[in-house]
């Protein structure tokens, strides 16, 4: 029989006491929120107007799963965004002004970012996170503009401004032309909850720019019908301007967004992620038509109230105070420095922050803020707010709390604040719009050395002779009217390694039209083959449409291989001509894909 001390060493008890303890923690279970930094979901919906929302007073819908991220989260009472569509990108993915990063246009090149911009996933992915973006990229196409090299891990979606069908058609995915899934946005989500599953145990940033409302107003029949014969309650103040089918359409696409958004909270709620997870919800511009916005001035394009005030909603469970409505005003060039606050990360931005961080909006309960000025430019077109005020872009003056429709201008009753207002904007295009060249010199991108894929898209490039778009607005054109040798689509580009590369191009051509040989060149090197291939799909969109569109229809492009074409290192004219027509004309031209070998 072993004999014990009845008293022991009180060094030796607490030796024993840490040792249980020390073990005891290192085996037990930690919680994801001990072990990891919050994850991000910033969703960015395509031209929701503020009115767009049962949250903001529209009774004509309901959005109950956006209208509970504000009710369990915080809600911004005046938050701004750019005009269009790729401005608002370029600002969310750098906290900077869009000006600042190259961006002037929504396509032919004008929508791209600099390559020397950091953008927010950079930073995320620098940081540990697993990135991803789902959904209309629309900040540049060709590596390395392509959103894999801007940090983002993966991509699955459309670089485009817009796309012309939303029921299963062609995306990319990191590179490769790929077969969408049923309806755009619930194809974009699916790819979302996989991600969010896939790294539930990592950090990580998901990016989900939805590609709805924006025209074609293309829905399906389960969200059609509740407006397909219901008349709206409310109306667009300008109501002679309002084509009531497209606010319908438009009504039904935001139900189906916030269908989408309830799956992707449901996941974070089934994974147990929620007090981990920190969820953003805003539009990219005002409503893309007359409809019911508040009273307030403007549609999509302008740089009065209606046409840049966005929602923005910012869920984070046991952080945020629930129902949090935060009244300073506010803007997308302060989400970057928002959310690297917010999640403790470090910035590493290359480049001066124009926004400012939310944070103590958020999590304080009386923050000390300052008064401050947010710009929103366009088309030349520059307009001021401040908390109170607001100078269009004629610098007429408008008090934004007593008058939020901009009826009355009162700038000769308040000469010292519409001075200071309008010396602060000559002095913000003054330091901001010079760093904008006067004209564009880049060049598109061909054969990065870390990427297999390059799209050449007819969006992108140049028609000589008879050659037409399909339509005015080059985003998911294509080109047609190809009837003589004469006639050639060109391409300034700069390849940037030299190499092979498998050229396809992607082609309509009727059965009459077949025969006629095309040549696709780089300097002294070319490659060419004969359509032999008849392929002459209807138009896609018109049987789909809720709306008669004004962008282009689309069809169903079919590949031709051209063969091995050897680039070498240096920018010059890509060229795609024909060397002769068999036919009344050539073929219709969508894309060239030209693939590293």
């Amino acid at each position: 029989m072993i004999k014990t001390n009845s008293l022991i060493n009180p060094v030796s008890l607490f030796l024993v006491v840490i040792t249980i303890i020390l073990v005891v923690s290192c085996n037990s279970p930690k919680t994801k929120e001990s072990t990891n930094q919050p994850n991000v979901i910033l969703i960015l919906t395509d031209d929701q107007g503020w009115g767009d929302l049962s949250l903001n007073g529209n009774p004509d819908l309901s959005t109950p799963n956006i209208d509970s991220l504000a009710q369990n989260g915080a809600m911004f009472d005046r938050f701004f965004v750019s005009p269009v569509c790729s401005p608002t990108r370029a600002e969310i993915l750098t906290g900077r002004y869009h000006v600042r990063g190259g961006v002037y246009s929504t396509s032919a090149g004008g929508e791209r970012l600099d390559l020397d911009e950091t953008t927010i996933a950079d930073i995320f992915k620098q940081n540990g996170y697993k990135t991803a973006a789902y959904g209309k990229w629309h900040n540049g196409m060709q590596y390395p503009y392509h959103p894999n090299a801007r940090g983002f891990d993966d991509f699955y979606g459309f670089c485009s401004g817009h796309w012309g069908n939303y029921f299963s058609p062609v995306l990319e995915h990191n590179g490769k032309l790929v077969k969408g899934n049923g309806f755009l946005p619930d194809d974009l989500t699916n790819h979302a909850v996989n991600f969010i599953d896939t790294n539930k145990d990592n950090p990580f940033f998901l990016y989900l720019p939805f590609n709805t409302p924006h025209s074609p107003m293309q829905v399906p029949d389960k969200w059609w019908d509740k407006f397909k014969f219901k008349e709206p309650q409310n109306n667009h103040r300008y109501k002679e301007k309002e084509n009531t089918e497209h606010t319908k359409a438009a009504y039904a696409m935001c139900e189906n967004i916030d269908w989408n958004v309830g799956k992707i909270v449901n996941k974070i709620k089934e994974l147990e992620l929620e007090e981990n997870t920190i969820i953003i919800y805003l539009s990219d511009n005002g409503p893309n038509g007359w409809r019911w916005n508040g009273g307030m001035e403007g549609v999509k394009g302008s740089t009065n109230e209606g046409g840049v005030r966005s929602p923005l909603i910012i869920q984070w469970s046991g952080k945020i105070e629930a129902g949090k409505i935060v009244k300073p005003i506010a803007s997308a060039i302060d989400l970057l420095p928002t959310l690297t606050d917010l999640t403790g990360i470090s910035s590493n931005s290359n480049k001066s922050i124009d926004g400012k961080s939310l944070k103590p909006l958020l999590l304080e309960k009386n923050a000390n803020w300052e008064e401050r000025f947010i710009v929103n430019h366009w088309r030349n077109k520059t307009s001021i707010r401040n908390q109170q005020f607001r100078i269009d872009d004629q610098n007429k003056l408008f008090d934004m709390i007593s008058d939020p429709s901009q009826k009355e201008d009162i700038a000769s009753k308040y000469p010292d604040i519409l001075e200071e207002m309008v010396q602060y904007k000559k002095q913000w295009e003054k330091e901001v719009l010079i760093e904008l060249p006067e004209k564009d010199i880049r060049t598109f991108p061909v054969g990065h050395p870390d990427f297999k894929y390059t799209q050449i898209p007819a969006r992108d490039g140049t028609a000589h002779g008879n050659i037409k778009r399909s339509n005015r607005w080059p985003n998911s054109s294509f080109f047609t009217n190809w009837t003589s040798v004469q006639d050639s689509i060109t391409w300034e580009i700069e390849v940037l390694e030299e190499g092979d590369y498998e050229a396809i191009v992607y082609y309509t051509c009727s059965e009459e039209d077949i025969g006629s040989t095309i040549e696709l060149n780089f300097g002294t090197n070319s490659v060419k083959e004969k359509i032999s291939v008849p392929h002459d799909p209807p138009l896609i969109g018109s049987e789909k449409d809720r709306v008669v569109r004004q962008e282009s229809y689309v069809k169903d492009f079919i590949p031709l291989n051209m063969g091995i074409l050897k680039l070498k290192k240096g920018t010059g004219t890509l060229a795609l001509k024909s060397l002769n027509v068999k036919g009344n004309q050539v073929m219709d031209f969508r894309l060239i894909m030209l693939n590293r070998i």
